[in-house]
């Protein structure tokens, strides 16, 4: 194959007649191989790989002034590049000049602009086109390290072509855009590719959402707009809940104002659609942490769907019978004004937690409701409540037997989630002064008791948590996870190991990214990206609180165990990232 022969911006790579007689030929240009065709007494010059799977394009035909490639039957226009199957990709065309007899290429590689790659990636939404999506996030995140531009595009399309609202593609896409810190420098564009590959499978084929308007004139009180949204979701009316939302957005209320309206009305029902709903809320005002609050009419609008849809646990068996949890919920909400206003002395000194968990985890619904109005009457916040109930929903899974039948992990996984999710909008609420007298969002912490209570056949008998051991002084080595998780249903042992690894004084950063990178190894499953998020979440808290060691530990043994019994999965989604950046890197796919 002959080289190059560089004069200015252009560079003498083969002879006309040479080209003309062969039809197609490749030729290499700075570590490049470009392929000329001789087509109707013009001469083109494209990438000479496939841009959808690195084929090289040499080995196809042409016809009609279009180049198509042999492997998947991809077509590409000669003279521009551009692809007539969109799946594929537009592979990148070069200048040509004849001078003399010989042929002249200006193989300079223009960098596409931002808007090219916003383009690239509104496509692959559309189209529901990974390997699109992934050369997008792979130019915007490895060359510009810029995770905004593709996040905010995921969540606007989601948001926006999807009727039935806010559903699984945008919490994963908010769960991995969360876990980026986490992650590895190399794992980041993955991620994110995984997160707007989840959104557009979850769009596919749907019906776009159309924004109503606010109320016409001027906008009612707050408090009267809030009372109007808890009511129209109670009789099921989205349309009405929109509208309230819209209006008292337009009116200027803030996140607070917001936040304490949507998860009001989120909890007026007990654990509606097993936390879904919640913790879709919580991920959305995380989502416009991230892109700014001028996107709330769209993301907030996004949620009613869901809540007035949700199955609530008043219409459910294991609620009512044989012990009527509904009816202990609705006297101990009764009783939550009168418990905080006695513990408000104490608030900053309370240290029940490590008591009340153990109670939370036992066969006794009335004494856990006991314990936790207890706890509030001895001075534990809102949020104090909210992260020792979410912790005791962690050891559920962490205790989590292998003798259950598998689809036991996801009951165990709804509520640490939702627990996970009840303790996260109360820290976004931390110093509201609610209109009702106290945050209604505290009842959630009592669904998620009752939730934990539910659970307690999870862990009969409960597997065995990891000891801590004393420390020799030397750092350990990660635990050898990666294959661990290359067999099925290593559940326990992954779960030591990475007890074993922390308590041995292994570092927590370390262990995080491996963790996370092996989920993003894994085809996408929304649960398992759900509990590792959450339990990086809780990890990060626990650490900044101080917790004692084994709370610390025990939160990401059961990350690490509930990824191990889902794993391994068949790989796809990786293969095709692989592809993307390798062609990315301008790497032989097919070329010998």
């Amino acid at each position: 194959m002959p080289t190059a022969t560089r004069t200015d911006a252009f560079q003498c790579v083969a002879s006309l007649a040479e080209v003309t007689k062969i039809g197609l030929h490749t030729v290499y240009v700075d570590d490049q191989v470009i392929v000329l065709v001789h087509h109707e007494n013009r001469v083109y010059a494209l990438d000479n790989r496939c841009p959808h799977m690195g084929f090289p394009l040499d080995k196809g035909s042409v016809a009609d002034g279009i180049l198509t490639c042999h492997w998947h039957h991809a077509r590409f226009d000669l003279c521009t590049g551009g692809s007539f199957d969109l799946w594929a990709d537009d592979t990148p065309s070069f200048p040509v000049e004849v001078r003399d007899g010989d042929i002249f290429v200006d193989a300079t590689i223009l960098r596409p602009s931002l808007a090219q790659q916003k383009e690239r990636l509104q496509v692959g939404l559309e189209r529901n086109l990974s390997l699109v999506l992934a050369k997008g996030v792979i130019s915007l995140i490895d060359e510009s390290q810029d995770s905004r531009t593709p996040f905010a595009a995921g969540l606007e399309f989601g948001t926006r072509y999807r009727m039935q609202g806010w559903g699984q593609g945008l919490t994963m896409l908010t769960c991995f855009q969360n876990l980026l810190p986490s992650l590895r420098p190399e794992d980041r564009s993955k991620a994110l590719t995984h997160g707007l590959a989840a959104v557009a499978a979850d769009t596919a084929g749907r019906s776009p959402r159309f924004l109503v308007s606010p109320l016409p004139g001027g906008s009612p009180e707050l408090p009267l707009l809030k009372q109007w949204f808890r009511r129209f979701i109670t009789v099921r009316d989205d349309e009405g809940a929109e509208r309230c939302i819209v209006t008292a957005l337009r009116a200027g209320a803030g996140p607070q104002e917001m936040a304490d309206m949507l998860f009001s009305a989120a909890t007026d029902f007990r654990y509606i659609d097993v936390g879904h709903p919640l913790d879709f809320t919580n991920k959305a005002f995380e989502a416009l942490d991230i892109v700014g609050w001028a996107q709330a009419e769209q993301v907030l609008t996004s949620l009613v769907p869901g809540y007035a849809a949700a199955r609530r646990m008043e219409e459910s068996n294991a609620w009512r019978n044989p012990i009527d949890l509904i009816v202990l919920l609705r006297e101990a909400f009764s009783q939550i004004p009168d418990a905080l206003t006695a513990g408000a002395s104490h608030r900053g000194g309370w240290q029940g937690r490590a008591a009340l968990v153990p109670v939370l985890l036992e066969d006794d619904p009335q004494a856990s409701i006991s314990a936790l109005l207890a706890a509030l009457t001895a001075g534990a916040t809102e949020v104090e409540l909210a992260s020792t109930v979410a912790y005791a929903a962690a050891l559920r899974i962490a205790r989590f037997h292998t003798s259950n039948e598998f689809g036991d992990w996801d009951t165990a996984l709804h509520t640490f989630t939702f627990a996970n999710a009840v303790h996260q909008g109360l820290r976004r609420l931390d110093g509201y002064s609610a209109p009702d007298g106290y945050l209604p969002l505290l009842r959630g912490v009592f669904d998620a008791a009752m939730s934990i209570y539910l659970d307690r056949f999870l862990n009969i008998p409960a597997a065995r948590l990891p000891q801590s051991v004393a420390r020799n002084g030397s750092t350990p080595s990660l635990p050898a996870l990666e294959g661990l998780l290359n067999q099925q249903q290593q559940v326990n042992q992954a779960g030591s190991a990475v007890g074993d690894y922390l308590f041995r004084g292994g570092d927590a950063v370390e262990l995080r990214a491996e963790l996370a990178g092996l989920l993003l190894r894994e085809d996408r499953d929304f649960h398992t990206i759900q509990s590792v998020e959450a339990a990086f979440c809780q990890h990060d808290l626990l650490l900044a609180g101080g917790a004692p060691a084994d709370e610390v530990v025990y939160v990401l043994v059961a990350a690490a165990r509930y990824l191990a019994a889902h794993s391994p999965t068949a790989r796809a989604q990786g293969q095709t990232f692989g592809i993307a950046r390798r062609l990315h890197r301008n790497e032989k796919l097919f070329e010998g």
